[in-house]
């Protein structure tokens, strides 16, 4: 047997139709995970009435956003599209083979995943993918990846929306736990070939940025839904909501049980079953909601880098990267290369090796416009010249800060990768 090659044989793989009996056995043991999703199916438009081939495309809040898309499309086979990266994982890697996925570089060209999409299309397939690139990071959608637009006008099928809502709930990027409420999944055609014509890539854009344009904190609100939470409500929000409201240090925020409270000044709330906060007294400082929170923290970090022209942000990681000869066990994403500094300017970001200097770099911002967090706020991800790094941050810091520090910095330098017209408002200032 020869030396394996995961990279090779991702490339030059065959993608086809999944057969219908791994897609049945994928569909019943969903099911059985399922019932504890205790969701709610709407169909709207019916993608079994589609004859030829079609994308289905969804606002992706949480990991396991793929037992919806594929129970409401069912009985139609639907080829899913995954980050490429999670077809190193041993867990995933055969799973995913039977059942024809396709892997996909996000935020990057990637001709092979291009290529493997285009031969599904061709064989009258439908692929499901999420053109914002990864789940949300706060319950709130990310902009959808730039050319999105483009490509859907080039392939002119129809494209099918799976609006979900209460996944980031069920499932936040802080804390693993799958918490049981209620969750909802709508079915709609949002494009016939004939829109794709008219419309230009731009606009096509903008009609998918606001049919994804959400906050599940403010629907929780309105629809004030129990959840299990196991007294663990707040477990690791102090990765999401680093920023104190009161003495407005960062990385001073500890989210333990079902409380947040800030080592340095003591502000705190405890949160119920219901993701409402309640101040510790009157004295504590503390946003209405998650999502209130979140968009402050994101206003601090676009006032303060366009103060100060020399800002520059630094912390000590571990870089990782993807093996080839083997897949990753114990649910790891990657493998550390080496340990060292990595730092954000208004240059770019840079990775400078304490151990060596094999893999240092710089890449900016015409090339940089978000971050991957494919596990959860403790690592993320970049690829850079096609390839992916992991960067796994020691205590003191959070991914989802790099990942909002550099989105901000892209816009004030190149803004391609344009905010939603909903959040003109933090810029107004500036």
């Amino acid at each position: 047997m020869g030396k394996l090659d995961i990279s090779h044989e991702l490339t030059t793989r065959k993608y086809h139709q999944t057969n219908r009996f791994f897609y049945a056995i994928y569909r019943y043991v969903m099911k059985i995970v399922g019932r504890k999703y205790n969701a709610e199916f709407k169909v709207i438009d019916d993608i079994n009435n589609c004859k030829g081939p079609c994308f289905v495309i969804f606002n992706h809040l949480s990991r396991i956003d793929h037992f919806y898309t594929n129970e409401i499309t069912y009985p139609k086979r639907v080829n899913m599209m995954a980050g490429y990266n999670e077809f190193f994982r041993s867990h995933l890697h055969l799973a995913f083979k039977l059942n024809n996925v396709l892997p996909k570089k996000q935020y990057i060209v990637d001709y092979a995943g291009t290529k493997a999409m285009m031969s599904l299309i061709k064989q009258g397939g439908a692929i499901s993918f999420a053109p914002e690139g990864l789940a949300s990071n706060d319950g709130m959608p990310k902009p959808i990846v730039p050319g999105t637009g483009t490509m859907l006008k080039k392939f002119k099928i129809p494209v099918y929306f799976v609006k979900l809502r209460g996944q980031y709930l069920q499932n936040t990027k802080v804390c693993l736990d799958v918490r049981r409420g209620k969750t909802y999944a709508e079915l709609s055609l949002l494009f016939k070939p004939e829109d794709l014509e008219k419309l230009t890539p731009q606009e096509i854009e903008d009609k998918i940025n606001d049919a994804f344009y959400h906050d599940e904190y403010k629907w929780q609100k309105e629809h004030h839904i129990k959840w299990e939470t196991n007294g663990r409500i707040c477990e690791e929000l102090g990765d999401l909501l680093y920023e104190c409201p009161k003495c407005g240090k960062r990385f001073t925020m500890v989210g333990k049980n079902n409380q947040i409270s800030c080592t340095s000044c003591g502000n705190g709330a405890t949160m119920d079953d219901y993701y409402d906060f309640h101040p510790f007294d009157s004295n504590c400082v503390i946003p209405d909601l998650v999502s209130d929170w979140v968009n402050q923290e994101r206003i601090h970090i676009i006032k303060e880098i366009r103060k100060d022209k020399d800002y520059s942000y630094s912390c000590h990681i571990q870089l990782g990267k993807l093996p080839n000869d083997h897949y990753l066990k114990n649910y790891k994403i990657s493998e550390v290369v080496s340990k060292g500094v990595l730092t954000i300017d208004h240059n770019g970001m840079h990775y400078e090796g304490l151990d060596t200097d094999k893999h240092n770099f710089s890449i900016d911002y015409n090339h940089l416009y978000t971050t991957i967090t494919e596990l959860d706020s403790k690592s993320f991800q970049v690829y850079i010249n096609g390839e992916m790094h992991d960067f796994i941050l020691d205590k003191g810091s959070s991914a989802l800060f790099i990942n909002m520090l550099i989105e901000e910095m892209h816009r004030l330098h190149v803004n391609t990768y344009k905010n939603f017209k909903q959040n003109a408002y933090m810029y107004e200032e500036m």
